[in-house]
């Protein structure tokens, strides 16, 4: 039998010695050869045994012999060289898409670096942008990037393949190419003393110039969001105006703010009340204290403080604005949790600052501070601005005078903070000048009624003109 022939084959398989190969004279079809070498190599007991070897090393080497051991059955000479996958790309990295957050499936990618720069561990490379937050996509090691695999402005989802990276130093890093200063230009009659006449050229040569080898690396590229355009000067307008258009692609954020305001007008049967508070006492006490607040807490005292803190006690006196309506069914909460309106450049977020009733005014001014910081920075998580009760949206500090908010769903109430100005108003029969904010309240009439509403809006102008009526629970 042609397999007793074969029993002087080390079992380990490791190595296929041809000098204790002995089949006579035999002479095998090439086939026969192929068969009998793939029973040796991915019969499983031969995989079993190979375990205990070093994979790269084993695999390596049994290619290797194989190739002597066709060459040797065969009687050919000729021998090829084979590399696998682990050594053509050895040291690259796959970096994947980072996870998001349950309810979000995909996000919109934006490159901070290109292919061929050097980038530390733990560097910015990417962010993806979702409906509600940014993800940052940061490199797992120290590297250069070899290559993106994802174009800037794709949609991408957790776990897909987004760019690859060759660890190493930033000495590893092709050197960037400079532009070679122009040469300086030549006048007309230098040019034509320098330029020889055509007798004086020579013979015309018979054979053309050599062909320039070719590159032997791939050109590398870089995403457009990577290339920095020198701006164009603007235009000098014209008397008459100009009529230039510019079509931008919604970002994602936007879209989904969107999205949930046309929402809120279609549900909500909404309805605005107003009030207006002096600022009087407010801004005495934190005249007096703010310098021992800063002492204390490291925290300057402001007045958001003041009124979250009023409208946590509001809440506890009408626990139906801090309600919320489920189909057929109303959901009262014994906790509350206020989010917080923030614009950043990219968008409006709403952070929460959660079991407000528990907290005294350092608490509220060091949780407003903490989740300030992360909405500038863009590193809010997504369970910063999970939930939610109440939402209180202060444009007083751009300015605004008057306005209606918006309510955030599910919610079912907002309340709207304004600027604060010196206005004239009737103080026991005398007229005074005071400083004044106008406050409104927009809230969900399907579940509230005015008389609540209105209560529960004075709840919060007596607190915030007299603070101490929330410490005698009046």
């Amino acid at each position: 039998m042609l397999s007793s022939r074969l029993r002087y084959l080390p079992r380990c398989c490791r190595w296929f010695p041809a000098s204790k190969l002995q089949l006579g004279n035999e002479k095998l079809h090439p086939k026969v050869v192929n068969q009998i070498l793939g029973e040796l190599i991915l019969h499983p007991k031969v995989v079993n045994q190979i375990l205990g070897v070093t994979t790269m090393r084993c695999l390596s080497t049994i290619s290797t012999n194989r190739l002597h051991l066709h060459s040797t059955l065969t009687g050919t000479s000729s021998l090829q060289t084979f590399h696998n996958s682990a050594s053509l790309n050895s040291g690259n990295k796959t970096v994947n898409c980072p996870p998001f957050a349950e309810s979000i499936t995909e996000g919109d990618i934006r490159w901070e670096k290109g292919v061929g720069d050097f980038v530390n561990e733990d560097e910015l490379v990417a962010e993806v942008e979702t409906d509600k937050t940014n993800v940052q996509v940061n490199s797992p090691s120290a590297g250069v990037i070899e290559e993106l695999l994802v174009a800037d402005g794709e949609t991408v989802s957790p776990g897909a393949p987004i760019f690859k990276i060759k660890p190493g130093k930033a000495s590893d890093a092709p050197a960037k190419k400079t532009d070679a200063p122009a040469p300086p230009a030549k006048t007309e009659a230098t040019a034509a003393a320098a330029s020889p006449s055509p007798s004086s050229e020579g013979p015309i040569p018979s054979t053309p110039p050599p062909v320039p080898p070719l590159p032997t690396k791939p050109t590398t590229s870089k995403p457009t969001s990577s290339i920095k355009v020198k701006s164009a000067p603007s235009p000098t307008p014209s008397v008459s105006g100009g009529r230039g258009e510019q079509r931008v692609k919604m970002n994602r954020m936007r879209q989904r703010i969107a999205q949930r305001l046309k929402e809120a007008q279609n549900t909500c049967a909404m309805l605005t009340t107003f009030n207006e508070i002096d600022m009087s006492n407010v801004m005495e006490m934190r005249a007096n204290y703010k310098e021992a607040f800063l002492k204390k807490t490291g925290l300057k005292l402001g007045f958001m403080s003041a009124f979250v803190k009023a409208t946590a006690y509001a809440l506890q006196d009408q626990p139906v604005v801090n309600a919320v309506i489920d189909d057929l069914e109303i959901i009262y909460r014994d906790y509350i949790d206020i989010s917080v309106a923030v614009s950043t450049p990219k968008g409006l977020v709403v952070p929460v600052i959660r079991n407000v009733e528990t907290m005294n005014y350092a608490k509220i001014e060091k949780t407003i501070a903490e989740l300030g910081d992360k909405a500038r920075d863009g590193s809010l998580a997504i369970e910063d601005m999970d939930g939610g009760t109440f939402t209180i949206s202060n444009g007083g500090v751009f300015g605004s005078l008057f306005g209606t908010p918006i309510i955030n769903p599910p919610q079912s109430a907002i309340l709207g903070m304004h600027a604060i100005v010196d206005r004239p108003v009737v103080v026991k029969g005398k007229v005074e000048i005071r400083p004044m904010m106008f406050v409104a309240l927009t809230y969900d009439h399907r579940l509230i009624d005015g008389r609540e509403a209105v209560t529960f809006l004075r709840k919060i102008k007596t607190s915030v003109e007299d603070p101490r009526t929330i410490l005698l629970d009046l």
